[in-house]
C-alpha cells in the first residue's frame, strides 16, 4: 500500500513538472512574439518563477486590460522598428501617432501615451491622436484626464472612427459615476449602431438604474444579432457576449438567449 502511494506520488510529480515545462514554453514563446526579448532570456535561463512573473506581469496585464478594447489592425516588430528609425530622422507626428497605436494594441499602455503625447507636441490639433489617448488614459484607470479629449473629439465629430471614440466617452463617464450622461452618450451610440460592447455596456447602466426592461432589450439584441453575425464579428465580441450572457442571469431570460 505504501508503495503504490510511494508511485502515485512520484507520478503526480512528473506529471507536474512536465505541466509546468509547457507553461514556461508558451510563457517563452509568447515573450519572443511580443519581442520582450529580455522576459525571454529571464524566462529561459530561469524556471518556472520567471515564467510566473512574465504571465503576472506582461502577459495577463496586456490580455485583461485590452480585452474587448482592441484598436484595429495589427503590427510586427518590423514595423515597429521602422517607425522609430522614421522618428529619429524626421520626428513627425504621425509617426509618433502610429508607433502610440501599435503599443496600444499590444497593451503597452504607458509607452502608447508617451508616443501620443509626442504627437500632440507636434500636432496639437491631431483629432486622432487626441482620441487616442484619451482612450489610452481611460485604459490607464485615468478618465478625469481622459474626459476632456473624449469630449472635444465628440464636439468635433461626434461620429469619429464609426463611434468607437464616442464609446470611449461613454465610458470613461461610467467610470466617472456620471451615470446618467454616460446612458444618454450610449444611447447615441446604439442609435446609429450595432456594436455589442455599446449595448452590452448600456444593459450594464440601465440595469444599475432599475431600468429592467430596458436592460432586457439590448441583451436581447446583443444575442439576437450573434446568431447572424459573420465568424470574424463573433470572434470580436465574444467578451461582450459572455458578458452578456452572464447579465441576463440578474434580467431574466431575455428573447435569443437559451432560457429565453
Amino acid at each position: 500500500m505504501i508503495d503504490n502511494w510511494l508511485e502515485f506520488h512520484g507520478w503526480g510529480s512528473y506529471l507536474l513538472a512536465g505541466a509546468f515545462s509547457l507553461f514556461q514554453i508558451w510563457m517563452f514563446i509568447d515573450a519572443v512574439r511580443r519581442g520582450e526579448w529580455f522576459w525571454a532570456v529571464f524566462i529561459f535561463v530561469g524556471w518556472g518563477f520567471s515564467a510566473i512573473l512574465y504571465y503576472v506581469m506582461v502577459y495577463r496585464s496586456g490580455a485583461v486590460s485590452m480585452s474587448g478594447f482592441e484598436l484595429p489592425g495589427t503590427h510586427k516588430r518590423q514595423r515597429i522598428k521602422e517607425l522609430q528609425a522614421k522618428i529619429h530622422h524626421l520626428d513627425n507626428a504621425v509617426h509618433h501617432y502610429q508607433l502610440g497605436d501599435i503599443y496600444f494594441s499590444q497593451g503597452k499602455l504607458l509607452l502608447a501615451e508617451s508616443c501620443y503625447r509626442a504627437a500632440l507636441e507636434r500636432d496639437p490639433a491631431d483629432l486622432d491622436a487626441r482620441a487616442h489617448l484619451g482612450q489610452c488614459l481611460l485604459r490607464l484607470k485615468r478618465p478625469a484626464e481622459a474626459r476632456p479629449l473624449l469630449q472635444g473629439v465628440w464636439a468635433e465629430n461626434p461620429n469619429h472612427e464609426h463611434g468607437y471614440s464616442l464609446m470611449a466617452y461613454a465610458e470613461t463617464l461610467a467610470a466617472l459615476g456620471e451615470t446618467n450622461d454616460a446612458i444618454k452618450v450610449w444611447q447615441h451610440v446604439t442609435a446609429d449602431h450595432s456594436y455589442a460592447r455599446a449595448k452590452f455596456q448600456l444593459a450594464e447602466l440601465y440595469l444599475a438604474s432599475n431600468q429592467l426592461e430596458a436592460a432586457r432589450s439590448e441583451l436581447s439584441d446583443i444575442l439576437a444579432d450573434d446568431a447572424h453575425a459573420p465568424a470574424f464579428q463573433r470572434k470580436r465580441d465574444r467578451v461582450w457576449l459572455r458578458r452578456a450572457r452572464a447579465l441576463s442571469r440578474k434580467t431574466g431570460p431575455v428573447v435569443g438567449s437559451p432560457n429565453g
